[in-house]
């Protein structure tokens, strides 16, 4: 799944679907169209030529509609709607399913433990989990024009459901692809196991959770839902769905697709305008890789995993944690012990990606954080002491025994042969050692090499702006727009113990669902892959980032 030169430090979930990276961007050679074309082009210029991949003949992921005829369905799914809205919605549903009610309704004590709260996984709950019967109630059908509709009254001739399986797990959950039973859709499960372990850990679950439910921009990855916790006794996991996307920038780089530098300039445009959203909300992400920019076929982009991310410290005082970012994608300051960084680390990191981007491997690929900061400083050369002010006293002290190096910015022409003056100025405004110095978001986005990615992204990709008339593209007064009010931590000051995050967490959930107005859902344990799920596990710490060098 991914390179080895990767695995190590390739941590975190993905909410992608493909276990490799079979999809194709296509894009016209062409220059910007009238809207009209643009529309038509839209097709030529994203469109995906599903490669012919044998892990997997899915509809979902090859981006089109299924055309088999629909039959009954053949996977018991894992994703349910919940049984209090059918006791209350159903009463006089026509039983298709009569075995799977009756298999299942025989044990009443089975029934009762399921619905109690606790299952002999020591998993599952009143609320999260129930019997498949619910399934039975709505099936996504596909009708002539090839889009899903719900039917309530079907006789069985049911679309086959791709099945429900894994597509990523990391440090902090494991991601499933599975079948949303109100509306057909495929979308991402993550299931956040065993969150209550430690005070830590449970604060940056809920700010994620918070987070997730904040976010409301095109390239930000956000909750679409989130599944209703049982009693709180049985509160140990919580379950969050959000739009499944198709692959991974990591998976496309190290595939044999080709990037063109349009390819390259509408990718970076979209990681800088999420990037300028998420710093205007006053949130660095503090783990941008190419794992973590989820992409689907027609080259829309998406931030995700926000497990490591916070809010910025306005007091410079303040230790801030260093055990964040992947190695290969960490700033200089953050490898020479800084207590104290800002917004400045996520920029490095998409420079670090703007360059594999153009030169398809990894920029700076170290195996230790020393030697992570020998290869920064061999491009750059010997950083002033200035532009060294946020690093500890060891670790100045450590370059500043180090012969003098020149620095050997030119070698990154060498990276791409479309890496032009304009492409390298950019980068190079990305790549610089001081942090104060370092080009931002908003900067950056209005650099002339990103103009062309602004122009194809908002003629044909983007939900902002559209067209009138078949041919008039009405662009909207902001391309890229900023939050409107900064992320609000002041939740995190009341949590002082694993207790009071675990209630004041399942309280949070519980008002977001009673707010809802979707149909609930619930994890099936009748389905087939519930055993699969149920045990799935978490990252192995051997493939979490290795910690920074201990300076002092």
């Amino acid at each position: 799944m991914v390179s080895n030169a990767q695995t190590s430090h390739h941590h975190h979930h993905h909410h992608r679907s493909s276990s490799s990276p079979s999809i194709t961007f296509e894009f016209s050679s062409s220059a910007m169209l009238s809207a009209a074309a643009a529309a038509a082009a839209a097709q030529s210029y994203y469109a995906l030529a599903a490669v012919a991949s044998s892990t997997t003949n899915n509809p979902a992921i090859a981006g089109t509609s299924t055309n088999s005829i629909p039959g009954p369905m053949t996977t018991t799914p894992l994703l349910v709607h919940h049984p209090d809205y059918h006791q209350h919605h159903h009463q006089n549903n026509n039983n298709n399913h009569h075995s799977v009610h009756s298999s299942f309704g025989q044990n009443t004590n089975n029934h009762h433990i399921i619905r109690g709260g606790y299952h002999h996984h020591n998993l599952v709950n009143n609320n999260h989990i129930h019997d498949s019967s619910a399934a039975s109630q709505i099936h996504p059908q596909v009708n002539n024009n090839g889009h899903h509709h719900s039917n309530g009254n079907n006789n069985g001739s049911v679309v086959d459901l791709p099945p429900d399986r894994p597509i990523g797990y990391g440090a902090f959950g494991v991601v499933w692809s599975v079948t949303d039973p109100r509306d057909g859709k495929r979308v991402a499960l993550k299931k956040m196991p065993n969150v209550f372990q430690n005070l830590i850990s449970s604060k940056r679950v809920f700010r994620e959770i918070k987070m997730l439910s904040f976010f409301k921009h095109d390239n930000v990855l956000s909750a679409l839902d989130i599944l209703q916790p049982p009693l709180i006794n049985f509160f140990q996991e919580i379950y969050v769905i959000t739009e499944l996307m198709e692959s991974d920038l990591h998976k496309i780089i190290v595939s044999s697709q080709p990037l063109t530098p349009d390819h390259i300039k509408v990718f970076l445009y979209q990681m800088l305008r999420g990037l300028k959203y998420l710093h205007s909300a006053k949130i660095l992400h503090r783990d941008i890789k190419p794992g973590n920019l989820l992409v689907n076929s027609n080259c829309l982009l998406k931030i995700c995993d926000f497990g490591l991310a916070r809010v910025e410290e306005n007091d410079r005082s303040r230790k801030m944690t260093q055990e964040v970012v992947t190695q290969y994608y960490r700033a200089p300051e953050l490898l020479m012990g800084a207590k104290y960084y800002h917004e400045a680390i996520d920029m490095w990191s998409i420079g670090c990606i703007f360059a594999e981007l153009l030169g398809r491997r990894i920029l700076f690929q170290a195996q230790t954080p020393i030697q992570q900061l020998e290869l920064i400083t061999d491009l750059l050369g010997t950083p002033s002491l200035d532009d060294m002010r946020y690093a500890c006293e060891a670790a100045r002290l450590h370059v500043l025994r180090q012969p003098i190096k020149l620095h050997r910015l030119s070698s990154l022409t060498k990276l791409s042969n479309h890496a032009n003056n304009e492409t390298i100025h950019l980068l190079c405004q990305m790549l610089t050692f001081n942090p104060d110095k370092r080009i931002n978001s908003t900067t950056a986005l209005n650099h002339p090499y990103l103009s062309e990615g602004r122009a194809r992204y908002h003629s044909c990709m983007c939900k902002c702006c559209y067209t009138v008339n078949g041919d008039t593209r009405r662009f909207c007064n902001d391309l890229e727009p900023i939050s409107p009010h900064p992320f609000d931590n002041s939740f995190e000051k009341e949590l002082t113990s694993v207790q009071i995050v675990k209630e004041r967490l399942h309280k949070e959930i519980m008002q977001r669902c009673l707010a809802s107005n979707q149909v609930p859902l619930c994890i099936n344990p009748l389905s087939a892959s519930f055993k699969n799920f149920a045990s799935s596990t978490v990252a192995h710490p051997s493939e979490l980032p290795p910690s920074p060098h201990c300076w002092e």
